[in-house]
């Protein structure tokens, strides 16, 4: 059971989604539609939806879901909160004024009290002048106690026009999202990681520690903890049952049986499928599960394994007894890069 959202003329690129469940049992799909020739990041993008209401066996046809309003929207979140409510996070890139060379990219966050039939106006997470954050699709949590929590990577601009290493950073609002600031520690990259810590996510474990992982180009995941809900972090470290190359990994919670699972590129150093935009190897999908809260994991399965595709940027959901999955997934014979096509997949964990 897939859905293969591809590009065409006019839609160069499908990528980086979330799920929600809604009341009625269906289920909504939020990604980012681009349009015009050009399928780069800052490049012109919406937020398109489609919806199952067969648990993703059938999907509609896509339809807008928020419009454009700068140069492009991307790497959505979406969340039902405690209080029933839809969070919906997406990052908004726009030139700055008499910059032409930088883009200022930050994470927003809209509301929905009528399952995802409207959306309030956006609140700033950020809440600084120009800077480029990048999170990642699919990301945002929510504490037991009620906080909300969303990682991301903060990337400042060198003399060169270049980006430096990334600095891990936490997002937090203890009322809901009304009001956002960063935490009190962020989390630095050892000085060999060039690209520094990228695109990160969190999970809450049962004793209340927060477990952070990162991207990196050491050849594995790193990984941090908090002790505190998200306030000071532990120095990053390599996470080896992560072996990786430079692509993202996710994580949640199986809700029926309490167990994590954590979906992410598996590292092959023979396989080197170069795109025109230098994404290397992102192949093979795998997944595995931890009945001991991220110690040891173990029945490991491979979801996707074509050498001349890639896949990232999963975003999941559990669902009626299933994982629901929506990751890029294109091919070096359609695609100029594997971030161009967007599959949905349901699969048994």
């Amino acid at each position: 059971m897939s859905l293969i959202l591809r590009h065409s003329k006019g839609n160069p690129r499908n990528s980086e989604g979330s799920f929600v469940s809604r009341h009625d049992r269906s289920v909504l799909f939020a990604y980012s539609r681009y349009s015009g020739t050009n399928w780069h990041d800052h490049c012109s993008a919406d937020i398109w939806a489609v919806k199952s209401t067969d648990n993703g066996r059938t999907w509609d046809a896509p339809r807008l879901l928020l419009k454009n309003p700068a140069m492009s929207l991307m790497s959505v979140s979406l969340l039902r909160l405690q209080d029933e409510r839809i969070a919906m996070i997406v990052l908004q890139k726009s030139k700055i004024p008499g910059w032409p060379e930088y883009v200022d990219c930050r994470p927003l966050i809209r509301f929905s009290s009528d399952d995802a039939q409207s959306w309030s106006e956006p609140i700033d997470i950020a809440g600084v002048p120009p800077s480029y954050f990048v999170v990642c699709n699919d990301r945002l949590i929510q504490l037991k106690n009620g906080r909300l929590i969303l990682p991301g990577s903060y990337v400042r601009y060198k003399n060169d026009r270049t980006f430096a290493s990334g600095i891990g950073i936490f997002f937090i609002s203890d009322d809901v999202g009304a009001t956002w600031r960063q935490t009190a520690e962020c989390c630095y990259p050892p000085p060999h990681l060039s690209s520094g810590l990228q695109e990160p996510g969190v999970i809450e474990l049962e004793d209340g520690r927060i477990l952070a992982w990162f991207r990196t180009g050491g050849g594995c995941q790193y990984k941090a903890f908090s002790y505190d809900h998200g306030e000071h972090w532990t120095i990053p470290v390599p996470a080896p049952e992560f072996l990786s190359p430079a692509a993202p990994l996710s994580m949640k919670r199986n809700p029926d049986s309490g167990e994590l699972i954590a979906v992410w590129v598996d590292y092959h150093p023979q396989r080197s499928v170069h795109f025109e935009d230098g994404i290397i190897g992102r192949t093979p999908l795998v997944m595995a599960k931890s009945h001991d809260e991220g110690t040891t994991w173990e029945d490991h399965r491979i979801l996707e394994d074509a050498p001349d595709h890639g896949f990232a940027y999963t975003a999941m959901l559990f669902h009626d007894s299933r994982l629901l999955l929506g990751y890029c997934c294109g091919g070096k014979t359609e695609c100029e890069s594997m971030l161009q096509e967007l599959k949905l997949s349901s699969v048994v964990t």
